[in-house]
């Protein structure tokens, strides 16, 4: 039995020291996801916190045989996809990559170049549907494979990579439109 099955079992029995260890499992995950998507840090904070209280509310429901992973990310997803729906702006794609990666240790000219990058990358991801976004964030950023996106989506493979692959052929004309390749992409996965 996996350690997160023995976390849900005890959750299941009323155990919260069980989701606290669930939460310092997976909160960094979680909160990557969401602030990916909404680009907003109290946004991803709060659906942060919304998962995990729903992960408790919903624990009976939770299969303790299957990975927790999946369900948690078909949660941040859900709950992200409503704050996007209620919320048209966006903080910039730049803050966020500060955020994960932290601030350049390099001279200032390669700096600013990424920084420009950066930006050039947020305006395309920006353009993307969110059905495509959510795929290349998934893949991207959080290193998943499509059948686990698939799984976290709950549609078929086909569908993931079809949306895996109009994204990449937008973010491409829209790089390439501006002088640049889809490598920028790879750079700040």
């Amino acid at each position: 039995m996996s350690q997160d099955a023995t976390y849900i079992l005890r959750l299941q029995a009323g155990d919260l020291d069980a989701l606290g260890a669930l939460y310092d499992r997976y909160r960094l995950a979680v909160y990557r996801t969401a602030l990916a998507i909404t680009r907003d840090p109290d946004a991803a904070e709060d659906i942060l916190q919304e998962v995990f209280l729903r992960l408790h509310t919903y624990a009976t429901s939770v299969k303790p045989d299957l990975p927790l992973a999946p369900w948690l990310y078909r949660a941040t997803i859900n709950l992200s996809y409503s704050w996007f729906s209620k919320h048209r702006w966006l903080a910039p794609l730049d803050e966020v990559i500060e955020r994960l990666i932290g601030p350049a240790r390099q001279r200032p000219e390669p700096a600013a170049e990424q920084r420009a990058g950066r930006e050039q990358v947020q305006r395309a991801i920006d353009a993307l549907p969110f059905n495509q976004r959510v795929v290349i964030i998934l893949h991207y950023l959080n290193d998943l494979s499509l059948q686990e996106i698939a799984e976290i989506l709950d549609c078929p493979l086909g569908t993931v990579k079809s949306r895996l692959h109009y994204a990449r052929e937008s973010l491409r004309r829209q790089l390439e439109a501006n002088g640049q390749s889809l490598e920028l992409l790879y750079e700040f996965s």
